[in-house]
């Protein structure tokens, strides 16, 4: 039912699209009158602006073609490793002969695609070998394919790190913080040698009481059902992935946005001056940023509600219960494995405190060989994208590589 209403908006919002994009032609024509008047200038940048909000968009492109390395520019291609039916392991080769230390950045599978990292790769490829997790639109995704699980996620990230062992150091941005430090207290519980040589967690729940949200105490006061009832649909029938049951992207950004509406409202407004004053620049940064950000993907079902049930409402890693195919979950067991934490002091997602609780569950890794930062004004997007991303995180993550490497 829900995505039938998501269907029918875009439908009738086609008309508006029609006269928005006519608008901007017509008026952007050099020999349009209106567009040398304030009127004019006003109605175009409004109709852009508006367009922006409602168009809709695919899976975006990485758009990174050169490194800039130590020994300057070097072409980039994104390279697929390993293909599953849900994530590919891509390689972001660089066309240099560098031997630099090699990074698996495990993007979130939580609404959006892996390019909303692309700032976080493309300051990584500078000095370091990158590859990363490319997930898949669940709603492509055939039902032949079977169901993803937690535990199937958990299996991903062992056969990739497996596969690019030895030497590996692991960056895992935002939500997948405590699938990865579970799947690496399973490696090192097996002495495997897959076992990377650091992991950093970069802003995610490790332990959600670390520091209350409103998305930890959206977990907290409802019950399973309404996650069931009220997150979860089907996709419809003219899709590859017809009658798969997911947690569809266009309601993990409409939460996002629900949650700072003030904020995206004065950034449109900020775009819509930006044009009218003739700052495309500007404009255009803002614009490209919402490209990103409004780009969803879909989340399997099945997935996104044992994320809700065993990472938020029962908190299993940082109480010392999870299990994985009946095997425990001990982060104890990491010993060989360095670790980096990193948060965001302004992150409204996952706060201060959260992502620090790894610190405390792993108490036999070396304190030479451990280490936190807090990045200061910033907000969750803020972690790995942006200016302080690329001058302070980045720097801080690469000396941690080479230090523990």
């Amino acid at each position: 039912m829900l995505y039938s209403l998501y269907e029918t908006q875009r439908a009738l919002l086609a008309p508006v699209r029609l006269f928005t994009q006519t608008t901007v032609a017509l008026n952007g024509h050099p020999l349009a009158p209106l567009s040398y008047i304030a009127f004019g200038r006003a109605l175009e940048a409004g109709v852009e602006v508006l367009d922006g909000m409602i168009k809709h968009r695919g899976k975006p492109d990485w758009e990174i073609e050169t490194a800039e390395t130590p020994d300057g520019p070097a072409a980039v291609s994104f390279d697929p490793v390993l293909e599953t039916p849900f994530c590919n392991l891509v390689h972001v080769r660089r066309d240099t002969t560098r031997q630099d230390p090699k990074v698996l950045v495990v993007a979130p599978m939580s609404g959006h695609f892996s390019t909303l990292l692309r700032g976080t790769v493309k300051a990584l490829i500078a000095d370091h070998d990158v590859y990363v997790t490319d997930w898949i639109d669940a709603r492509g995704i055939s039902l032949s394919q079977g169901f993803f699980h937690l535990d199937d996620y958990i299996q991903v990230l062992m056969d990739f790190m497996r596969h690019l062992a030895p030497d590996l150091h692991v960056i895992a941005v935002c939500q997948p913080a405590p699938i990865t430090l579970a799947t690496v207290a399973l490696l090192a519980d097996q002495d495997d040698p897959g076992q990377p040589a650091s992991m950093t967690l970069m802003g995610g729940p490790i332990d959600p009481d670390g520091a209350p949200t409103v998305v930890t105490q959206l977990a907290d006061d409802r019950d399973m059902s309404w996650f069931e009832t009220r997150c979860i649909t089907t996709v419809p029938a003219y899709y590859p992935g017809a009658h798969r049951r997911v947690y569809p992207g266009f309601l993990q950004i409409g939460a996002f946005i629900a949650m700072n509406p003030d904020r995206h409202f004065a950034a449109h407004m900020q775009m819509f001056r930006h044009l009218i004053e003739g700052d495309d620049d500007s404009a255009e940064s803002k614009q490209r940023f919402y490209d990103e950000y409004l780009s969803v993907m879909d989340v399997p079902a099945e997935y996104y509600l044992e994320t809700v049930q065993r990472v938020f409402k029962e908190r299993q890693l940082p109480r010392g219960v999870m299990t994985w195919r009946g095997l425990p979950v001990r982060p104890e067991a990491i010993r060989k494995t360095a670790l980096l934490t990193v948060e965001g002091e302004l992150d409204d997602i996952s706060a201060p405190g959260q992502t620090l609780g790894a610190h405390r569950l792993t108490p036999n890794i070396p304190e030479a060989r451990r280490r936190d930062h807090l990045e200061r004004n910033v907000g969750h997007y803020g972690i790995f994208n942006g200016r302080k991303w690329r001058e302070n995180s980045a720097p801080t993550i690469g000396r941690f590589i080479r230090d523990v490497g």
